[in-house]
């Protein structure tokens, strides 16, 4: 057979399996509504623009805290399984022995988008706002940046003044846009 016949007989073999081809899809999902991305499409600024309705108290936090949080995060916050959260000792230095979340993160929304993100751990996305504002509150009281009976909410958690506000490097700074700090 030369090369011509045996280039022919595979592009025929191709042609008459192409239908064949195109109809076996692997059935990987199904399309997405625009109501089913814009539950995920969760975009936080450090400013707080784009922070949701809601409140909550350092001492509604604490109740879910224990049922939900302490498993990993320690009992105080002191870390566990999954790093601590609650310090109220300064902060001298950035290395792993002294990395708090509210001594590490330059801004008080992330924190908020972090836990709305990603936790719990095993549940992602299962607590509620109003449960999100009262976690950051536990948090923030626990480290002293806030008085313990203060109401987090949308207008005030932005402007929580947070320790290395001014002292937090930027990875990749050159991928990084300018934004207006509160």
């Amino acid at each position: 057979m030369s090369t011509h016949s045996g280039l022919t007989l595979i592009a025929l073999i191709f042609a008459a399996s192409a239908p064949a081809l195109a109809a076996d899809t692997p059935n990987l999902g199904a399309a997405i509504s625009e109501q089913d991305v814009a539950e995920w499409n969760l975009n936080i600024q450090p400013t707080g623009e784009g922070l949701p309705p809601g409140s909550g108290t350092a001492a509604e936090g604490e109740k879910i805290y224990t049922v939900k949080c302490a498993g990993c995060h320690g009992l105080k916050g002191e870390g566990g399984l999954g790093p601590p959260l609650i310090s109220n000792h300064p902060i001298r230095g950035i290395d792993e022995g002294t990395v708090v979340l509210s001594g590490y993160m330059p801004f008080a929304s992330p924190v908020f988008d972090e836990i709305r993100r990603a936790m719990p751990w095993q549940s992602p996305r299962s607590l509620t706002d109003n449960e999100v504002y009262a976690l950051c509150a536990f948090i923030f009281a626990g480290s002293g940046l806030i008085p313990a009976d203060k109401v987090l909410d949308a207008s005030n958690l932005a402007q929580i003044p947070m320790p290395n506000r001014n002292g937090f490097i930027v990875r990749f700074p050159k991928l990084t846009p300018p934004f207006k700090a509160p």
